[in-house]
């Protein structure tokens, strides 16, 4: 398995932990309830996508190294497709998104987007 793969597998998994933890932590300190708004299911799906979209890009890194930002791109709306049609609905189900189910997918959607640009970026590189 080559070397950038394996260290944004590592980062993916170590970041996305330590967000989940300090995610519950402030839950827990706000008083405020810790597995409601499918914060589980958002982690585990944004975790997946990211390594899925990542997979896709790092086999196709040589093929199509001048595309792979507007793959990348394509990966990012793909997240957002998932969102739409999965997580939108559940959180609108009483008419609003309140800020906590706002959180829970947008906090691992963001740190497994900066994650895999990074990773997108090491792989320009080489």
């Amino acid at each position: 398995m080559n070397q950038i793969f394996k260290q944004f597998v590592i980062a993916l998994f170590l970041f996305v932990g330590l967000a989940f933890a300090l995610h519950l932590l402030l839950l827990n300190v706000a008083d405020l309830p810790l597995f409601e708004n499918k914060i589980i299911a958002s982690y585990i799906v944004n975790i997946i996508l990211a390594l899925i979209i990542f997979t896709g890009l790092f086999l196709l890194r040589n093929k199509f190294k001048n595309q792979i930002g507007f793959l990348f791109m394509g990966g990012s709306f793909l997240k957002f497709f998932v969102f739409f049609l999965f997580f939108l609905p559940v959180f609108k189900e009483d008419g609003t998104t309140d800020k906590l189910e706002f959180a829970s997918f947008f906090v691992p959607y963001a740190v497994c987007l900066l994650i895999e640009t990074l990773g997108v970026m090491r792989l320009l590189r080489d």
